[in-house]
């Protein structure tokens, strides 16, 4: 028996830009043709003085629109004063910025019309989305972490342990027993590998560790990371 199917009319639902010129130039005709709201995902630490000088004049077309702007960052931003200060030049403007421990790729939404993601590692490639199912799916992906995050005003609802284990360092000791390398710890969240085994060794210290695979034994007894449950 012939099943027939209607073909979907082609559209440039996907496509792949490549090199930073040309992936620059789709970024920016998409947020001039804003028109109501620009979303990101910024995953990685605090940004240096000329990365956030270049998001501010990206910004500023958008804000002088009245166009609003959600922003997620990871924790490890609020240890940046660039971060804050790029927030006090932001003053007055439809501007939130939220952060997560964790936080999947770069993702630069605008309107409900296009969406952008990295298509390999680096930023010589990226995907331009505009099939609406697409978009929409990010925008749902986008609202579910901006629900779980915490305004940057505000302080994240960390606790210490009694051994005086920090927030960050039960994070990094729950990636250490799932069994993630160190480099990999530190990418996740969004800190140079330097801090990150600085906050391995605070761990082993506390919880009396004389070798890394103690150190995963130690956690696990600890009971530590029950308070995450």
């Amino acid at each position: 028996m012939a099943i027939s199917a209607q073909m979907p009319a082609t559209t440039h639902a996907i496509t792949v830009l490549e090199g930073g010129a040309r992936i620059k130039a789709a970024l920016d005709k998409a947020i001039a043709e804003s028109r109501t709201e620009v979303l990101t995902v910024q995953p990685g630490g605090g940004r240096s003085e000329h990365l956030l000088s270049e998001a501010l004049e990206r910004s500023r077309p958008l804000i002088e629109r009245g166009i609003s702007m959600r922003t997620l960052y990871q924790h490890t931003v609020r240890y940046s004063q660039n971060t804050f200060a790029y927030m006090d030049k932001m003053a007055g403007a439809r501007v939130e910025i939220r952060t997560l421990e964790e936080l999947i790729e770069r993702l630069i939404i605008c309107d409900h019309a296009v969406a952008f993601i990295p298509a390999e590692a680096g930023d010589s490639m990226a995907l331009e989305l505009r099939h609406p199912g697409l978009v929409q799916y990010l925008i749902n992906v986008f609202d579910h972490m901006w629900r779980r995050a915490t305004p940057l005003q505000e302080d994240v609802p960390y606790e210490s342990t009694p051994e005086g284990i920090t927030g960050v360092q039960r994070s990094i000791a729950k990636l250490l027993i799932e069994g993630h390398v160190d480099e990999a710890i530190a990418r996740r969240l969004g800190m140079n590998v330097r801090t990150c085994r600085a906050h391995i060794a605070k761990i082993a210290a506390a919880l009396g560790s004389g070798s890394r695979a103690q150190l995963g034994y130690l956690i696990a007894q600890s009971g530590m990371l029950e308070q995450d449950s």
